[in-house]
């Protein structure tokens, strides 16, 4: 089992505005971190577990994939369909997004419960997101989760980010619901302090990490550029970020600092050496466009 599997939604990506034109990319939550993850996990076989269609976007994304090592398992194509997309907006470094994905070919990667399945086979490590989760009807979900839950019992590590989106819920009772289901399904949990503050009232990221340290056995409160608190076996270790003084974009920062993370924990780092890889993966992300930063500039920020 020595394969890394990513479940969600990649989209297309507009970034860079200048004047009337802009950039096209592919990006998306969890393809931000299996991008990462898999620029520095030695050459494991990567794959993108989604739904895609069959338009020139679509044939796009997947030729990307393949020219960069991701291939996509037995992930369907759905004739008719296209992809997601969404723009980011920067205010300084600070990004803002917006949305076109209400139809997007990836709400449907759970419709061949069997292929799901068949993509999650053999994999060192599965991840997936709260988006993931919220891209999907109530019975598609449920479908996910048994997949999930069946790589698990396989042998596969399984990693989760609640990545908590208001707007993709119906209500914040559904969120909560279904992304306490995954958690208790999940090895490694990767929150976000301010969207648990949301969602679920937590004070502080200690109260974030007390609370889901009773789902998961490991998990890694990051909380943008405060410190990340780490709980394991009952202690509690807060890790430094790395501080960057003239961010350019900070699009796909945690999603990369949980590639960052995943790939040392795969390679055999403890947490806290885990973590602080991950800070240093991060901001080497915020200082590109794009949530996609080159594999050697990971490389090298990983391996400081």
């Amino acid at each position: 089992m020595t394969g890394i599997a990513s479940i969600g939604e990649c989209m297309l990506e507009l970034s860079g505005q200048a004047g009337p034109n802009w950039r096209m990319g592919f990006a998306g939550d969890t393809f931000n971190t299996l991008w990462a993850l898999h620029a520095l996990s030695n050459d494991r076989p990567a794959t993108y577990v989604s739904a895609f269609g069959d338009d020139p976007f679509s044939q796009a994304q997947i030729a990307f994939f393949a020219e960069n090592g991701i291939g996509i398992g037995q992930s369907p194509i759905i004739t008719g369909a296209r992809p997601g997309l969404y723009a980011i907006t920067l205010t300084g470094a600070e990004r803002a997004f917006t949305y076109w994905r209400a139809d997007a070919a990836a709400r449907q990667l759970a419709s061949d419960p069997a292929a799901l399945a068949k993509s999650l086979e053999n994999q060192a490590l599965v991840y997936f997101s709260g988006i993931t989760l919220a891209i999907l009807d109530d019975a598609a979900r449920k479908t996910l989760l048994a997949a999930v839950a069946k790589a698990r019992a396989a042998g596969s590590l399984v990693a989760f980010d609640p990545n908590y989106r208001p707007r993709l819920w119906r209500n914040r009772e559904d969120a909560q619901a279904a992304i306490l289901e995954a958690l208790a399904g999940t090895d490694i949990a990767l929150p976000t302090f301010p969207d648990e503050q949301m969602l679920f009232g937590d004070t502080t990221s200690q109260a974030t990490a007390e609370r889901l340290g009773k789902l998961a056995g490991e998990v890694v409160v990051k909380n943008g550029e405060e410190a990340a608190l780490i709980a394991t076996n009952g202690a509690f270790h807060p890790v430094p970020a790395v501080h960057v003084a003239t961010p350019v974009d900070t699009t796909g920062a945690g999603d990369s600092f949980n590639g960052g993370y995943l790939a040392a924990r795969l390679a055999g780092h403890a947490p806290v050496d885990a973590a602080l890889r991950a800070h240093r993966v991060a901001a080497a992300v915020v200082q590109v466009r794009g949530a996609l930063a080159p594999f050697e500039t990971l490389r090298v920020a990983f391996d400081g």
